[in-house]
């Protein structure tokens, strides 16, 4: 550091700052305890990184390696741990991979928060300077991105790739990535240059137990996780369908709890099962009356959505019925089919009904599924069928074909691509270091500080993959001083190499919201200095 630099350095007996002993205790337990959630997952980060074995309340099992699942379940009671948790789920919703570096990022830049408070910066100057080195570090980060056109499938498939090489199911990484790549580009209006994001809840993961990764395929058309109702002999596979989504049920009416009916003989009694023949008749003969020979039924939790009697007729009148279908699903299915649900028999119109050409229950790899094909007006949405051997497989499969979706959904957000493998903290950790050399205030310490808490990423990586981390990080150091700056960590052969070559790409997006989330929790954790109990 320079002669300036270095006359700004606090002298002996000297302390930038007084304080009582009350906001170092409060600020060291916060730095503490948010240290030890970064070091609990940091393991996990990277290729060769490790996967967590978690055990919830109700005795479930999750096996992940996805860092915002880690986080969510585990039990964490302090305050200043739990703003990690938080600041993981910020990342996931802002970008949906980069959960796990951005609090390892964290906890390195706490550790060297620690290091300058203990040499009496004040935390607000250190907040403060955080806070402009990470803006400095993205403007160093957006100098080496590479432009990408969303008509580029290959570049998009490599980053789709990169963000699946760490999970579980990284070796179906082949099948994974075209899905996550294609799925998001249905959605995307290519002709138009200024679409901005892609509403991932028009994609929709259908999980099915049976067969492997391998068989998970994106459907064309629709696929319903439930079964056809075939109890009462109804039809199983429907050709020219016209669909119906209802959520009125077909069952006898109930009356109000307070109410009661007395039957005081046998002929009563037949009037009612009479009348409720009727009522349930009527219906389904207004409903074919209408041309539906398709149901779709939402599911009640006050009654039968449909009951028996009810199914004896339909089946009788060749209606094929789905039922049990969750309100949360109904948004997605209407827009699929491009209609509205009805809410009430009488609205039960010829107009309210969606067409496909085939309606069939088919068998995919031992487990029974309804595909809705050829589907005429349909929405802009996307239903993928996902399978697996187990259900603990088939959710780190659906976590991990979200993360790639998320990834895909970046490059449309913010169409640029930088190198992984540790090569962008590398970069930016030289050129933060270069221009502290610059500054002649105390806040030099603090951009040289924010430049060495960059380096944990290759470091983390390189001791995750088994490699020395301090051979290995020295080493992609010079290459980068000799002009390489797409040199990186090869975790798979162990060396140092141009990542680009080997096609270890991230969106530019996951980094930049890793970079500027971190640097704000980490600023917000730096300026507590009390803890208040609420009454």
């Amino acid at each position: 550091m320079s002669a300036s630099v270095a006359s700004a350095q606090p002298k002996s007996g000297f302390r930038a700052f007084k304080n009582s002993d009350k906001p170092d205790e409060v600020r060291r337990s916060n730095l503490s305890a948010a240290k030890a959630v970064s070091d609990a997952i940091r393991t996990s980060l990277g290729p060769k990184g490790m996967d967590k074995m978690i055990q919830t309340s109700s005795g479930e099992v999750v096996i992940t390696n996805d860092g915002a699942t880690i986080l969510k379940h585990m039990a964490i009671v302090h305050p200043a741990a739990r703003m990690l948790v938080d600041l993981s789920q910020a990342q996931d919703v802002e970008a949906g991979d980069g959960t796990t570096s951005v609090v390892v990022l964290a906890g390195s830049l706490l550790g060297v928060a620690e290091k300058l408070l203990s040499k009496g910066i004040h935390p607000t100057m250190i907040a403060e300077s955080f806070q402009r080195a990470a803006i400095k570090s993205v403007e160093y980060l957006n100098e080496i991105s590479t432009p990408v056109d969303l008509s580029d499938r290959d570049s998009l498939l490599r980053a789709a790739t990169t963000s699946l090489s760490s999970k579980v199911v990284s070796q179906y990484s082949s099948v994974l990535a075209p899905i996550a790549v294609d799925s998001v580009l249905r959605l995307v209006d290519l002709k138009n240059n200024e679409t901005e994001s892609v509403d991932l809840r028009d994609i929709r993961i259908v999980k099915k137990v049976g067969g492997t990764i391998d068989d998970t395929e994106l459907v064309d058309g629709l696929v319903l996780e439930q079964n056809v109702v075939t109890s009462s002999g109804g039809p199983s596979r429907m050709e020219k369908a016209k669909i119906a989504v209802c959520q009125f049920q077909l069952s006898s009416p109930k009356p109000d709890m307070d109410n009661q009916i007395v039957v005081n003989d046998y002929r009563q009694m037949d009037r009612i099962l009479k009348e409720e023949r009727q009522y349930l008749l009527n219906m389904c003969k207004k409903i074919k009356k209408s041309g539906c020979n398709v149901l779709l039924m939402q599911k009640s939790i006050l009654r039968d959505a449909v009951n028996e009697l009810a199914l004896h007729f339909l089946a009788k009148l060749k209606i094929m019925v789905v039922k049990d279908i969750e309100r949360d699903e109904i948004e997605f299915l209407c827009k699929s089919l491009g209609t509205s649900p009805i809410a009430d028999i009488e609205a039960f119109t010829e107009d309210k009904l969606a067409s496909a050409e085939l309606v069939d229950e088919v068998q995919h790899s031992g487990a029974r599924v309804v595909k809705v094909s050829k589907i005429k007006n349909p929405g802009r949405t996307v239903s993928v069928l996902c399978t697996g051997s187990n259900s603990l497989v088939l959710e780190e499969s659906e976590r991990s074909l979200h993360d790639a979706l998320c990834v895909v959904r970046c490059l449309v957000k913010k169409r640029a691509l930088v190198a992984g493998g540790g090569a962008p903290e590398v970069h930016m950790s030289r050129r933060l270091a270069q221009y502290a050399q610059t500054l002649q205030s105390l806040e030099a310490y603090s951009f040289q500080a924010f430049s060495e808490a960059l380096e944990v990423i290759p470091t983390t990586l390189a001791e995750n993959a088994g490699l020395n981390p301090i051979s290995i990080v020295t080493e992609l150091r010079n290459r980068h001083a000799s002009g390489e700056k797409t040199a990186g960590i090869n975790v798979r052969k162990g060396i140092i190499t141009n990542i680009l070559e080997e096609n270890v790409l991230q969106p530019l997006l996951v980094s930049t919201s890793a970079l500027e989330l971190a640097t704000e929790t980490v600023s917000l954790l730096l300026r507590i200095d009390d803890y208040q109990l609420s009454r």
